[in-house]
C-alpha cells in the first residue's frame, strides 16, 4: 500500500537525473526531534532545518543528539543555505555543529528564530551571515525558490517553505497547528496552502507528531482562564515551569500575575535569554515593574512572587529540576508551594517529569500538570487539521516527517484516506533518499544517517559499543581480577585479587570465584597456553560464568593479566 525502507539492505543512491530534485531526510524519523531535510538540485543542496534530539535513559551521559552530517561534509561548498522553520532546539539546536566545519553557510529565518540562533551562536564565537525573511516573501536561493508562508506553533514567527525548482514544488510545513485564536493573531496560512495546491504540489512534507489525535487542536488562549484559576486560589508563592521559547505561555503568566498584583521573575539561563529576545522584538508584552531579578524575588512575601522556570521536562541540571533535589543555590521548595507544569510530556521524558513531579509533592508543593488540569495545549495539528491540511495542499505525493514510527504511518494512512494514491505515500527513515524524478517520488537508496552523540566537548566519540558499557556499568557494576602470571610458564604466581564497584558492598563475596580463576589459569599454563591476551579471557570467561551462575547478574568484567 504504501512505498517504504523495508529492505534489510538498501544500497546508496546512483546518480540524481537531470531535471530531478532529491530529498534526504536525515534526522525526524522515527523520533521527535533531529530535525533535518537536505534538497539537491543542479548540482546544489538547500537544507531545512538542523535540530538537535535530546537522550533517554538508555543513553548515558550523552547530552545531545545531532543529525549525521558525513553524506553532505564534502559538499558543504554546494550548500546554499539553511531554512530554518523556527527557533526549537529540534530543529535549530545543531545549527553551531554544522556551522563548526563552515561558518559561512547563510542561515535563513524569521526574526525571531535568527535571534534564538544568533545568541547560540555567539557563546561558540561564530558571527553568522543570517537572511531574514517574513510570511508572504519569496527569496532564490541558488536554483531553490522558497516562498515563506505564516504557521502557527508554540513558538512565535514560525514558517512553513514551498520550494519550487523545474522538478516541481515541494511544501515543507514545518511544525504547525492551526489555533483560530491564536494569542498573537497570526494564522496558519490556510489561504496560502490552498493556493499553492490549486497551482499543484508535487510533493508535501508534514509535521506528524500528533496524527494519532483525533479532532482539532484547542486555543492556546483556553489556559489563561485555568492559570487565573490556579492563581486566585494559590496563597504561596508559584512556580511555572514552562518551554523556554514558549512566549505565549509565558505571556499568559505574566499577564494573570499582573491580574493578581503577584511580581515575576525569570530562573534558568536558556528562560531568561529567550524573553529578553522576545521582549527587545516586541513579541513579548512586560508591564513596567512586573518583572524582578532573582535577588528582589526572594525577599518578597510568598503571596507576591511568581518564579517562571525552565525544567518542564524533568531534566536534572534545570531550574525545576535542581529545585526538586533541593540543590538550586536560591530557591527551595517549601509546603505552600503551587507548582504548574504548563507543558506536555516530550516523549521518552515521562519518568524524569514524574519523578520531579513526586519531588515536589514530597517537599510539600501542590504540583498542577497537564493530567490534572488544563495548563497545556499542543502546538502540532491533530488528525483533523491534518486531514485539512491534505485536502487543501492536495498533492501528488506525500511524505510524512517529524514524529515516531507510529506517527509517520498514521499520517501515511490520512493521507491515502485523503486521496493521495498510496503508491505515492512515501514512508521514510533517517538517511533514506527520495528521488521526484516526472512528479513521482520513490525511493532510490540510502546515506549513511547513524546517531552522532555529544558527550560533554566531545562529538561523535561515543558510540553504541561504548553505551552499551555504560548501560552494563548501570545496571550490574564491573568487576576488575587481577592475577600475577610467570611469563615463561603462564603459572599463577601472585593474586588472583578482585576489586568491584556497584555489585557488592560484601568485601567476602568473591571468596568462592578465586581458586576458580586459578584452577582454569593452571590448567592453561599445562595446556601450554601463555599468551596474555588469551590468559585474560580465560580470566573473563571463568569469572562471568562464576556470576551469572550465583547471581544470575552480567556486570562488566576487567582482566589484567601482569607477566613477571
Amino acid at each position: 500500500m504504501v512505498s517504504e525502507s523495508s529492505e534489510p539492505e538498501v544500497t546508496a543512491p546512483g546518480p540524481l537525473a537531470a531535471g530531478a530534485l532529491r530529498v534526504i531526510p536525515l534526522g525526524g524519523l522515527g523520533a521527535i526531534g533531529r530535525n533535518m531535510t537536505v534538497f539537491e538540485f543542479d548540482g546544489r543542496l538547500l537544507i531545512v532545518d538542523c535540530g538537535v534530539l535530546f537522550p533517554d535513559v538508555d543513553q548515558p551521559g550523552v547530552d545531545l543528539i545531532l543529525p549525521d552530517f558525513s553524506a553532505i561534509l564534502d559538499r558543504l561548498d554546494d550548500v546554499q543555505a539553511i531554512v530554518l522553520t523556527h527557533g526549537h532546539e529540534d530543529h535549530i539546536g545543531a545549527v553551531p555543529y554544522l556551522l563548526a566545519h563552515k561558518a559561512d553557510i547563510p542561515l535563513v529565518g524569521s526574526q525571531f528564530t535568527l535571534a534564538l540562533v544568533e545568541a547560540k551562536l555567539a557563546e561558540r564565537r561564530i558571527e553568522p551571515y543570517t537572511l531574514t525573511v517574513h510570511e508572504g516573501q519569496t527569496e532564490l536561493l541558488g536554483p531553490f525558490q522558497c516562498e515563506f508562508f505564516a504557521v502557527n506553533h508554540s513558538i512565535p514567527d514560525a514558517l512553513a517553505v514551498a520550494i519550487r525548482t523545474s522538478a516541481g514544488v515541494v511544501l515543507h510545513t514545518g511544525d504547525f497547528k492551526m489555533d483560530q485564536l491564536p494569542l498573537d493573531g497570526r494564522l496558519t496560512d490556510v489561504p496560502g496552502f490552498a493556493r499553492l495546491g490549486a497551482d499543484g504540489v508535487d510533493l508535501l512534507l508534514a509535521d506528524s507528531t500528533n496524527a494519532e489525535v483525533p479532532g482539532f487542536v484547542a486555543p492556546e488562549r483556553e489556559i489563561g482562564p485555568v492559570l487565573d484559576g490556579i492563581f486566585r486560589a494559590a496563597r504561596g508563592r508559584i512556580i511555572v515551569a514552562s518551554f523556554a521559547s514558549h512566549v505565549h505561555r509565558v505571556q499568559q503568566v505574566l499577564d494573570s500575575a499582573a491580574a493578581h498584583g503577584r511580581k515575576v521573575a525569570f530562573i534558568g539561563r536558556s528562560m531568561v535569554r529567550n524573553m529578553g529576545i522576545a521582549r527587545d522584538l516586541g513579541l513579548l508584552r512586560i508591564p513596567g515593574g512586573l518583572v524582578v531579578g532573582l535577588d528582589e524575588a526572594t525577599t518578597l512575601p510568598p503571596e507576591q512572587i511568581v518564579l517562571m522556570s525552565t525544567g518542564s521536562q524533568g531534566e536534572p541540571m534545570s531550574a525545576l529540576g535542581r529545585m526538586a533535589t533541593g540543590d538550586h543555590r536560591h530557591i527551595v521548595i517549601a509546603p505552600g508551594d503551587t507548582v504548574v507544569l504548563a507543558s506536555s510530556l516530550v516523549p521518552g521524558n515521562e519518568t524524569a517529569v514524574y519523578r520531579v513531579i513526586n519531588q515536589l509533592s514530597r517537599a510539600g508543593a501542590f504540583v498542577v500538570h497537564k493530567d490534572v488540569a488544563k495548563v497545556h495545549v499542543s502546538g502540532h495539528s491533530p488528525a483533523g487539521e491534518l486531514l485539512y491540511l491534505l485536502n487543501v495542499v492536495k498533492p501528488s505525493n506525500f511524505l510524512p516527517v517529524h514524529g515516531e514510527w507510529r506517527h509517520l504511518r498514521a499520517h501515511a494512512r490520512l493521507a491515502v484516506e485523503s486521496g493521495v494514491a498510496p503508491e505515492r505515500v512515501v514512508l521514510c527513515e533517517d538517511g533514506d533518499v527520495v528521488d521526484l524524478v516526472d512528479g513521482q517520488a520513490r525511493l532510490v537508496g540510502h546515506v549513511k544517517s547513524r546517531y552522532v552523540y555529544v558527550d560533554g566537548l566531545a562529538v561523535g566519540d561515543v558510540g553504541e559499543s561504548l553505551l552499551t558499557e555504560r548501560r552494563i556499568l548501570g545496571d550490574g557494576g564491573f568487576i576488575a581480577a587481577t592475577v600475577v602470571v610467570d611469563s615463561v610458564t603462564g603459572k599463577v604466581v601472585g593474586g588472583p585479587t578482585v576489586s568491584a564497584k556497584g555489585f557488592s558492598d560484601d568485601p567476602a563475596v568473591f571468596e568462592g570465584m578465586l581458586p576458580l580463576v586459578t584452577e582454569a589459569l593452571d590448567r592453561a599454563a599445562t595446556d601450554g597456553i601463555t599468551d596474555p591476551h588469551q590468559l585474560q579471557q580465560i580470566v573473563r570467561r571463568t569469572v562471568g560464568r562464576w556470576v551469572n551462575d550465583t547471581y544470575r547478574r552480567r556486570p562488566l568484567i576487567f582482566p589484567n593479566v601482569v607477566e613477571v
